[in-house]
């Protein structure tokens, strides 16, 4: 199966919009409500602010591609575009998703193993992120990869605030 993971360009932005709707629906819309959903991708996945996104010196998307179809993304964050100071010396994993039609395919692993390749490549000794405290596959999927529950912070889906684990990965 050839894998390719490219970073994403300016020029790729409705398209990175359309993957970001489309795998957040999938992965939230059954335990949120339309109206709490709709508030948060509206604001979130605005073409204008994905755009800006992009431009950040300090973050950088990905599209991984499993047999040259788009099969999900990451964004990582390090140093001032880090949405929170939660470890020294240490790269953020923002966003990651896979389409619900390449799950259990190693995509997911992938992504993370090329956001640890960037953290040591840039000399980072952690890496962390955030998972919604009701998302149990992601849970498991992280604890099985080697990240710790630290800490906690509020995430508001519209107006429903919601709990999200903060996990981190010390590297060697």
């Amino acid at each position: 199966m050839a894998i390719q993971i490219k970073v994403i360009n300016d020029l790729e932005v409705k398209k990175l919009q359309k993957l970001s709707l489309q795998t957040f629906n999938d992965t939230f819309s059954a335990q949120n409500t339309p109206e709490n959903m709709e508030a948060y991708v509206s604001e979130a996945f605005q073409l204008t602010k994905l755009a800006a996104e992009l431009q950040r010196p300090d973050s950088t998307f990905f599209f991984i591609y499993t047999e040259d179809q788009l099969a999900g993304y990451l964004k990582v964050n390090i140093d001032q575009a880090q949405t929170e100071d939660i470890a020294e010396n240490a790269l953020e994993i923002e966003r990651i998703y896979v389409d619900k039609a390449f799950k259990g395919q190693g995509l997911g692993k992938r992504l993370i193993a090329k956001a640890i390749t960037i953290a040591q490549e840039k000399n980072k000794s952690s890496v962390w992120l955030g998972v919604w405290e009701k998302n149990e596959p992601a849970l498991g999927f992280y604890k099985k990869l080697g990240f710790q529950q630290v800490t906690s912070h509020s995430f508001w889906m519209g107006d429903d605030e919601q709990t999200d684990l903060i996990m981190v990965k010390t590297l060697k």
